[in-house]
């Protein structure tokens, strides 16, 4: 295995702990809005259902179009200025960070830049909000407008996503300094309330037999901002004091690159160029959610989000942190030096990084196609209750299993694009992005409306567009390290080809049994298959 140097070796230890800690806070995460909303599931209409996912939409496009591409850009431009040499102190039992060799006057601009560049977010952020809320408000169809207290929780809604932009700075701060044990302490506490004040909001109403809506999770919104905005400040006091550098916006005394003297220019020109392809990928990321909205009932919205939240559980607890985790370390290692060339053991290391999230990824998958659907229909019985138990369901579930390992590939693939590209590839890229979103709205306004295949015809459309995303994202990652002196293959990312056969010959055998058998014990017979699958394999 190629050798790494001392600073790549640093930043790989980091990426792995804040790996492990990001996961922590997305399985306690969800296991809070697991546990909350299997209280109020089998209560739940799937029409109010899929009117929380249309909030759920509306809260988190305010957030990604006001603060993501102001992330990345902090994200790679602070790594920049990061020098080879780092030390680690220990300051109540947190791991930080002190950017070394360099001046204090040169580590506070850096410091007090990233922070100016935050606030950047909640400017966005009042746009963004006023946009939305006007379509919110006065372009929605009679079915969801006259639901219970719409107009007030999309009004909260949109207040909590304000408060929650306002907590960028202190943000990207814990993200400089690798503070993640006060991340991970602050964002767990606030999925507990904001778990705990919905369910009980709901409860209370389901007792009460009082009619509130989407209002509880609008009040989950409201409470998660809430518990962030203190969480960090009580958090990051005691840092604030030591630090040479202003948690407000402050001018820098720098003589030039900076606008209005708080604002770095290649910081800025960077966010515009990553907004772009920003805005595309959120579209295709939530394009699914966006048709259903315009396309179906809400109770086909309602089914889809249980399909989603359930079925994307594994993803968003497993697969999230280690896309998060892996675009930090690969902008690191990526980052050209002051003679514009990059390091040949960096690069060999954020490769071997790619290559065994692949390889996971990859066995993950073939342990997952056979097995997974065979637990969706008592998975379901036992949290949904008789409300949701159906074939219509089931067969949604066992479909969106098949869909989660393409979501994963790819999710790791753009990580890397996104850390390695220069602004002219990162323009290429939104160009191609908007090819395949124009793909991906064409497919699934084919399967939907005119194959009739609802709920079932959006799950191909994604599979489909991450296929294609992913596959785009290794000829990237190829020529990119063509280019510097290395190399990489399909072999490279994919496990053995008799793995690959196994693993589609029980899935077929599986989905053949579970068409054709009517006393077909979806368990039991799923894991003897399994198990015979993995002797295999």
């Amino acid at each position: 295995m190629p050798q790494v140097d001392g600073n790549a070796a640093a930043m790989l230890a980091s990426s792995a702990s804040g790996t492990t800690l990001m996961i922590l806070v997305q399985l306690v995460s969800r296991l809070f809005t697991f546990t909350a909303n299997n209280l109020i599931l089998r209560s739940l209409p799937p029409n109010i259902l899929g009117l929380a996912t249309q909030l759920e939409l509306y809260f988190m496009s305010i957030l990604y179009f006001s603060r993501e591409s102001i992330r990345m850009s902090i994200q790679r431009q602070s790594m920049h200025f990061t020098p080879a040499a780092m030390s680690v102190h220990e300051d109540n039992n947190d791991s930080a960070r002190k950017i070394t060799g360099q001046t204090p006057e040169a580590k506070s601009a850096v410091s007090q830049s990233v922070v100016n560049m935050s606030y950047l977010s909640l400017g966005l952020g009042f746009l963004f909000a006023m946009v939305f809320l006007t379509f919110y408000m006065h372009f929605v169809p009679t079915e969801v407008s006259q639901m219970s207290f719409y107009h007030a929780s999309v009004i909260i809604t949109t207040i909590a996503s304000l408060m929650e932009l306002s907590i960028e700075p202190f943000f990207s701060v814990v993200q400089q300094y690798m503070l993640h044990k006060k991340r991970a302490v602050v964002e767990m506490s606030a999925a507990f309330v904001k778990s705990f004040i919905t369910c009980v909001a709901f409860t209370w109403a389901s007792r009460t037999s009082y009619s509130v809506g989407v209002l509880p999770f609008a009040l989950g919104y409201l409470c998660y901002s809430l518990t962030l905005i203190f969480g960090y400040i009580i958090a990051l006091q005691q840092f604030t004091e030591k630090w040479n550098f202003s948690m407000f916006l402050t001018r820098i005394h720098a003589r030039s690159n900076y606008l209005a003297d708080r604002f770095s220019w290649p910081m800025i020109t960077l966010s515009a160029n990553v907004f772009f392809q920003s805005v595309i990928k959120h579209i295709l990321t939530q394009g699914d959610s966006m048709m259903l909205a315009t396309m179906t009932t809400l109770e086909d919205q309602g089914i889809y989000a249980l399909a989603s939240n359930y079925g994307g559980l594994l993803a968003r607890v497993l697969f999230q942190p280690i896309e998060e985790s892996s675009r930090a370390l690969f902008s690191s290692l990526l980052n050209f030096d002051e003679t514009g060339q990059l390091s040949i053991k960096n690069t060999n290391a954020a490769k071997n990084h790619l290559i065994q999230i692949m390889h996971i990824y990859s066995m993950m998958a073939v342990v997952g196609f056979p097995l997974g659907p065979s637990l969706v229909t008592l998975g379901l019985h036992v949290l949904g209750g008789g409300n949701w138990v159906s074939p219509r369901v089931s067969s949604l579930l066992s479909l969106y299993c098949y869909y989660i390992p393409f979501l994963a590939f790819n999710g790791i693939g753009e990580s890397f694009v996104s850390s390695a590209a220069n602004p002219a590839e990162l323009r290429k890229q939104a160009v191609w992005m908007g090819v395949f979103s124009a793909c991906y709205t064409s497919a699934a306004y084919l399967l939907l409306e005119v194959g009739g295949l609802g709920a079932h015809g959006m799950v191909y459309a994604n599979i489909l567009n991450m296929a294609v995303r992913t596959v785009w994202s290794f000829l990237f990652i190829r020529s990119f390290l063509r280019r510097h002196n290395g190399d990489i293959s399909f072999a490279d990312l994919s496990p053995r080809p008799h793995t690959c056969v196994a693993a589609v010959l029980m899935s077929t055998i599986i989905a053949l049994r579970r068409a054709y058998n009517p006393n077909y014990n979806h368990v039991r017979e799923g894991f003897v298959h399994c198990a015979i699958y993995l002797v295999l394999v």
